[in-house]
């Protein structure tokens, strides 16, 4: 994630185009690790986590799915400045969270095919690209506090632009994971 913003238009061009292509390269990392891996290697355990390969690779995914649907509550909140309760109440709920976040990740890596993980990646990304290419300066400076205990990679103040920028730092935590 960056610490410094986006000031002028030359930049918000720079910062969507790396973010873009950040989510554009995970997705190809996906398709190459999904259509190389043999059915043993998905089902060994990963490293440092409880998660088989294939249910890791799900887990990878869902950090992209996460972004996605916080974008409407980023946006909404860093405007009317809510958020410091918000993030506090998160983070009181956090044990349930990781409970659905672990269960989650073993069913979806589970139940779905390695073909409908790689679609889900790539309609999230696509979703995710839509809503950059209508990002603004302002918006995406916009900030809001985040529960630090839900991630590791939650910041106690994160800007629209780092929560897009977490998907890539999620994925890349995991992929050091995999053991493929």
């Amino acid at each position: 994630m960056t610490n410094a913003g986006v000031s002028d238009c030359d930049d918000l061009s720079s910062v969507r185009a790396a973010i873009d292509r950040e989510m554009t390269e995970a997705t190809a990392e996906l398709a190459s690790l999904l259509g190389s891996a043999s059915p043993d290697e998905l089902r060994r355990p990963s490293a440092g986590t409880r998660w088989t390969n294939r249910q890791l690779l799900f887990h990878m995914v869902f950090g992209y799915c996460v972004v996605r649907t916080l974008m409407p509550l980023v946006h909404t909140l860093g405007r009317l400045g809510w958020s410091r309760r918000f993030a506090a109440t998160l983070n009181a709920g956090r044990a349930p969270f990781h409970v659905v976040n672990y269960v989650g990740s073993v069913v979806g890596g589970q139940v779905l095919p390695t073909t409908v993980v790689l679609r889900l990646m790539e309609q999230t990304v696509a979703a995710l690209e839509r809503r950059l290419d209508r990002e603004t300066v302002e918006s995406l400076a916009l900030t809001m506090c985040f529960p630090t205990e839900w991630d590791p990679y939650f910041r106690p103040m994160m800007k629209v632009e780092d929560v897009y920028r977490y998907g890539r730092l999620h994925f890349n935590h995991h992929r050091r994971q995999l053991t493929m």
